[in-house]
């Protein structure tokens, strides 16, 4: 088995390519070892690796983020380690669906579901391919008085770039299309 590995703009965070599906039903994010437990046997076997913080399996690849002051070069080895025997073990990546790992709760302005709607069909369609990309994913989290609340995941969490990607990429477009949005922001 090759995995390839791609640089992410979070220089925390680094993207793995198995080459296979990693999370058909996904995205699923894991900040935590206590989050993964249960739910996914890669994520649990990846956060044993010491200074891994976190874990993002999208579609087709899995994105992991280090602690701060921890290279590189001594932590990849191991990662592709884990990725590497887990695939050739035969478990799955999740033992847990979509609904089984929480995220907050959606909250939408009253008389907005228009609106709502439009941002959610942009998202989908013209901005979470991109972030994709890069080892990341952006969901929709809120829409009140004009502003948008987004969820920041896997390289998109934590990153340097993250504000500008916010307020030049997705709250420009979004301005562009729907003149009631004034203002993007990241919520955790």
């Amino acid at each position: 088995m090759f995995i390839q590995t791609e640089a992410t703009p979070n220089p925390a965070t680094l993207k793995f390519l198995p080459g296979e599906t990693v999370a058909q039903d996904g995205p699923f994010e894991f900040t935590s070892p206590e989050l993964a437990a249960g739910k996914s046997p890669l994520a649990e076997s990846l956060f044993r690796v010491a200074d891994v913080s976190g874990v993002f399996f999208g579609y087709d690849f899995v994105t992991v983020t280090k602690n701060e002051g921890t290279e590189w070069q001594h932590l990849k080895p191991a990662i592709l380690g884990v990725i590497m025997e887990h695939y050739m073990s035969g478990q799955p990546v999740m033992a847990a669906t979509q609904a089984d790992i929480p995220e907050g709760e959606e909250f939408v302005e009253e008389g907005s579901e228009e609106i709502v709607a439009t941002i959610k069909e942009l998202l989908e369609t013209r901005v979470r391919p991109a972030v994709a990309q890069d080892g990341g994913d952006i969901t929709f989290q809120g829409y009140k008085q004009g502003r948008v609340f987004l969820r920041m995941r896997g390289a998109c969490a934590g990153c340097p770039s993250s504000t500008a990607t916010l307020q030049h990429g997705i709250q420009n477009l979004l301005k562009h299309f729907i003149p009631e949005v004034q203002t993007v922001e990241a919520v955790q």
